[in-house]
C-alpha cells in the first residue's frame, strides 16, 4: 500500500475520499444483471418478430427506410448500397453486411412467399449461391410491403427515435395483412428460438373473417379455411391431419414435406423420374451433391445416374438402374436417405405487443393481427377526424371571406395588420351581401369572429380562388367533410361498424394478392404419406456372379462373373494376390483387423475389376498401423472363433460382428504388444490349437465361452512365444492338414488322443510330417 502523503487529495478538505463515487455489488449478481439485459435485448430487438407486423426490427428498418426514400413498386430502383448505407445510418446501426443479406433476403422468391423487395439483380439462388455485392444490385418496395406500411403517415403506430435521436422509426407498422403467418419467420434468441413457416395470404384473410365473425372459434373451425403452411418452394405436405391440428394448438409441431415428382415415360418401357419442386430451405446444388454421393457409395443400387436440366424451373432428372425397379421404392428410399423430404419445425414464440415472448396458437396469433388492425382503424380514424376538423374550420372561414368580400378585401387593402384586423371584426349579418342573405346562416354569440388558422388561411388564399365557382366547391366541399365526419365518429363508437370496415379492408388485400392472381395461387399441396416398407439393401440390388480380389497391400476390386480362382492376375507394382473368392453382388463381406475390430462391406459397393481396385482403407477406418487379419463372406447363422496372439479368444456368433458403420465394430479386446490374429469358423466339436513353440494341443469345442465381446480364455498355455494357427474340426473325422507336397493328412482316433487334453494345457510337439510354418493350411 503507498504511502498517506502521496496522495493529492490529502490537503484538499472538498476532496472526496477514494472509491466514494464507486459501488460495489457481488460479481455473481452484477453478471446475472447484465447477462439478463442483453438476453431481453437479443429477444425483442434482434430475433423475435413481432406478432403485429410480423417483422424483426431489421426488416422493419429496411421498409421504412426504403419508404423515406421513395421506392414505390412503381417508382425507380436504387443502388442496394444506397439502402443499406442508410438504414445502417439512421436506423440500423450495425454492419452492412449484415443489413444487405437481410434485405436480399426479403426479395427472394424461393425463400420468402410474398416478398417484400423488389430486386433487381442477382440476388441469390435456389442453389445457395450468395446474392452480388450491393454496389451491383438495384431494389425498390413491392405492393405487399406497402401494404404493410398503408397509414404511416396518418398516425397509425407509434413512433420512437432512433438510435441517435436525430430522426424517428415507427415501433410496428400498420400491416394491411397478417404477415407474420404469411410469409414466416426464424431466429435464435437467448433460452428461446422461433420458426414459424410461410401460409397462403387468401387461406389466413379467410381465417381472420371467419374470426371476426365468430371471435370464439375453434381451432378445428380454423384449420378447415387454413390447412397448412404454403412454402415459396411448394412440394408436398405429407404430415397427418391430427398431428397439424396439435401443432397449430399449441404453437410446437413438425411438418413433413417432400419434394413433387413425377414418372415421365420415354417410351420402349424406359422411364426417368422428374423433380419438379423441392422441400423449402434445401439448396438444390447440395441435395445433388448428396443423392450423386449416394449413386457413388451404391448406398441406393437402384439408382443408376441424376442430372440437374434445371433452367429458371426445377428439373432434376432421376434415372433407375433398370425399367424393372419401382418408382415408389425408389422414391421411398430416397425420402428416407436424402432432403427430398425434411420436416420444417414450428415454434411459434412471438413478440405480443413488442414486448413479451408467448409460444401462440394459430388462433392467439390471427388475434392478435385482427387487434392490431382496429388499434390501427381507430388511430387513422382519429387522425382523419383531427385533419377534417382543421379543415373545416378553414372552410368557415373561406365561406365568410366570400360572403363578405368586399370587407374582407378592404381590410387586406388598407389595414397595417390585416391579420389582426380580421381576428377583430364581428362578422355578423351586417356583412353578408344581400343576395347571399338566405343562404347564410347567423352566427351564434361569440361566432362571428374568426380563428387565428381561419385568418391565416384568408391572408394565404390566392385571386383566383375568389371567383363564384370556388365558393360552391367550398360548399360542396364543406357538406362531404360534415358527412364523413359523422360517418367517422359512428365507426369510432360502434365496435360492430370497426370490424365490418376491416373485413372490408381485408377484402380488398384478398383481391389484390388472393387466389386469383399468380403470386397467391397455392404452391404446397397435401397429401398421404404412402410408408414403404424398409427395403433392404439385399432387396435393392440385382444378384450378379462375383469374384473378388484382395491384394497384400489392401487394394480391393470387384470382377464380374466368376473366374477361376487360380487365374493370373495383375497387381501393383510390388504387390501381390492376398484373398480371392467367389461371391455374388448381394452378399456381405466381413474384415477382420489386428486391431480386434470388424468391418463390414458391401459387395455391390467395391470397385470394378478393370483397374487395381481402391485401398480398402478408404471404405473403412481401419487405422494404418492394424494390417488387414483375414477377409470373407458373411454366412448368416454362422459362429467364429477369434482369437489373439497371445493365446485368447472366444466363440461369437457372426451376425454379431456385423458393424453398421465405417468405424466397424470392436470384437476381440486386445492390448499392445499384442494383436488379433485370427478368425475361424467353428466346424466342429474340437478345436486343435498349436503354438509357435510347435506344440500342438486339441479340446473340446464346448470349452470355449460364446460372447459377444471382450478379451476371450486361454486356449493353449505357453512358456515362450504365443499362439500360431487354429483350426475347429469334426474329432469323428479327425484332424487334417497339407504336408508340404501338397498330400492331405489326417490324425484321427486312438492317435489323436495322444494331443487332447483340456483347454489351456500346454501340449505335446506336433505330429511327424506337421507343416514347418506351423499352419493348418
Amino acid at each position: 500500500m503507498s504511502d498517506t502523503t502521496d496522495d493529492p487529495n490529502m490537503d484538499d478538505p472538498d476532496a472526496e475520499e477514494p472509491g466514494a463515487a464507486q459501488t460495489s455489488e457481488p460479481l455473481r449478481r452484477a453478471i446475472g444483471a447484465r447477462y439478463l439485459q442483453y438476453a431481453l435485448s437479443t429477444i425483442m430487438h434482434r430475433a423475435l418478430p413481432d406478432a403485429r407486423d410480423g417483422l424483426k426490427p431489421v426488416h422493419r428498418r429496411i421498409l421504412y427506410a426504403m419508404r423515406e426514400l421513395r421506392l414505390s413498386a412503381t417508382g425507380g430502383f436504387r443502388k442496394s448500397a444506397k439502402i443499406s448505407g442508410d438504414v445502417m445510418g439512421n436506423y440500423h446501426p450495425h454492419g452492412d453486411a449484415a443489413i444487405y443479406d437481410a434485405m436480399a433476403r426479403l426479395a427472394q422468391d424461393f425463400n420468402v412467399r410474398y416478398p417484400l423487395v423488389d430486386g433487381q439483380g442477382n440476388f441469390g439462388n435456389i442453389d445457395g449461391d450468395n446474392p452480388a455485392a450491393s454496389r451491383y444490385t438495384e431494389a425498390r418496395l413491392t405492393a405487399a410491403a406497402e401494404a404493410l406500411m398503408e397509414g404511416l403517415a396518418e398516425n397509425a403506430v407509434d413512433f420512437r427515435d432512433n438510435y441517435d435521436g436525430t430522426l424517428t422509426e415507427p415501433e410496428v407498422l400498420p400491416a394491411a395483412f397478417p404477415n407474420l403467418l404469411a410469409n414466416g419467420s426464424s431466429g435464435i434468441a437467448v433460452g428461446m428460438a422461433t420458426n414459424i413457416p410461410p401460409h397462403n395470404l387468401h387461406e389466413l384473410i379467410d381465417g381472420c373473417l371467419h374470426l371476426i365473425r365468430a371471435p370464439n372459434a375453434r381451432d378445428e373451425t380454423l384449420l378447415e379455411m387454413i390447412p397448412g403452411p404454403d412454402f415459396p418452394t411448394g412440394g408436398v405436405i405429407v404430415e397427418p391431419k391430427e398431428s397439424i391440428a396439435q401443432a397449430y394448438a399449441t404453437g410446437r409441431g413438425a411438418f413433413r414435406l417432400r419434394a413433387r415428382w413425377a414418372r415421365e415415360d420415354l417410351g420402349r418401357g424406359q422411364w426417368q423420374i422428374v423433380i419438379t419442386e423441392i422441400p423449402y430451405q434445401v439448396q438444390k446444388s447440395k441435395l445433388i451433391e448428396k443423392i450423386a454421393d449416394l449413386i457413388q457409395t451404391k448406398k441406393v443400387p437402384i439408382l443408376a445416374d441424376i442430372r440437374d436440366e434445371s433452367a429458371d424451373d426445377v428439373r432434376i432428372i432421376l434415372e433407375p438402374r433398370s425399367k424393372n425397379v419401382d418408382p415408389e421404392v425408389l422414391m421411398g428410399t430416397l425420402f428416407r436417405l436424402s432432403e427430398l423430404e425434411t420436416r420444417f419445425s414450428l415454434n411459434m414464440n412471438v413478440l405480443i405487443d413488442g414486448r413479451t415472448p408467448k409460444v401462440c396458437s394459430l388462433r392467439e396469433v390471427l388475434r392478435a393481427f385482427l387487434d392490431h388492425r382496429r388499434d390501427v382503424l381507430g388511430r387513422r380514424s382519429r387522425h382523419r377526424l383531427a385533419k377534417i376538423d382543421h379543415r373545416l374550420e378553414v372552410l368557415e372561414g373561406f365561406l365568410v371571406a366570400f360572403l363578405n368580400l368586399d370587407r374582407v378585401i378592404d381590410i387586406i387593402r388598407y389595414d397595417e395588420d390585416p391579420k389582426a384586423a380580421l381576428m377583430r371584426e364581428d362578422w355578423s349579418l351586417k356583412h353578408v351581401r344581400a343576395t347571399d342573405e338566405a343562404d347564410y346562416k347567423t352566427p351564434a354569440p361569440g361566432e362571428g369572429e374568426l380563428t387565428e388558422v381561419q385568418a391565416e388561411a384568408i391572408l394565404n388564399m390566392r385571386l383566383r380562388s375568389l371567383r363564384r365557382l370556388e365558393e360552391m366547391e367550398l360548399i360542396s366541399e364543406r357538406d362531404a367533410l360534415m358527412a364523413e365526419r359523422a360517418e367517422l365518429e359512428d365507426l369510432l363508437a360502434d365496435e360492430a361498424l370497426q370490424w365490418a370496415r376491416i373485413a372490408d379492408e381485408l377484402r380488398e388485400v384478398r383481391k389484390q394478392f388472393g387466389k386469383g392472381t399468380a403470386l397467391g395461387k397455392r404452391r404446397t399441396d397435401f397429401a398421404v404419406a404412402t410408408e414403404m416398407a424398409e427395403v433392404s439393401l439385399e432387396d435393392m440390388i440385382e444378384r450378379e456372379p462375383i469374384t473378388v480380389v484382395c491384394s497384400k497391400m489392401g487394394w480391393i476390386r470387384a470382377m464380374k462373373g466368376h473366374v477361376a480362382l487360380d487365374q493370373a492376375l495383375k497387381f501393383k507394382d510390388g504387390d501381390e494376390g492376398r484373398f480371392i473368392f467367389h461371391a455374388e453382388t448381394t452378399d456381405k463381406l466381413l474384415a477382420f483387423g489386428a486391431n480386434g475390430r470388424f468391418y463390414t462391406l458391401s459387395c455391390a459397393a467395391l470397385p470394378g475389376g478393370r483397374g487395381m481396385g481402391e485401398p480398402i482403407r478408404l471404405m473403412v477406418d481401419l487405422p494404418n498401423e492394424a494390417e488387414l487379419v483375414d477377409l470373407f463372406l458373411h454366412v448368416p447363422g454362422r459362429r467364429l472363433i477369434v482369437a489373439s496372439d497371445a493365446g485368447d479368444g472366444f466363440i461369437v456368433p457372426e451376425t454379431e460382428v456385423l458393424a453398421q458403420t465405417r468405424t466397424g465394430k470392436q470384437v476381440l479386446n486386445v492390448k499392445s504388444p499384442h494383436r488379433a490374429l485370427l478368425a475361424r469358423p467353428v466346424a466342429g466339436d474340437a478345436i486343435a490349437a498349436v503354438g509357435e513353440n510347435r506344440k500342438l494341443l486339441v479340446f473340446a469345442a464346448d470349452e470355449l465361452p460364446e460372447m459377444g465381446r471382450g478379451k476371450g480364455v486361454r486356449l493353449q498355455k505357453y512358456k515362450d512365444g504365443g499362439l500360431s494357427d487354429l483350426r475347429s474340426f469334426d474329432r469323428a473325422q479327425g484332424l487334417q492338414w497339407l504336408d508340404a507336397g501338397g498330400r492331405t493328412r489326417t490324425v484321427a482316433d486312438p492317435e489323436l488322443a495322444e494331443w487332447s487334453g483340456k483347454r489351456a494345457g500346454t501340449g505335446r510337439m506336433a505330429p511327424r510330417g506337421f507343416p514347418r510354418d506351423n499352419k493348418f493350411t
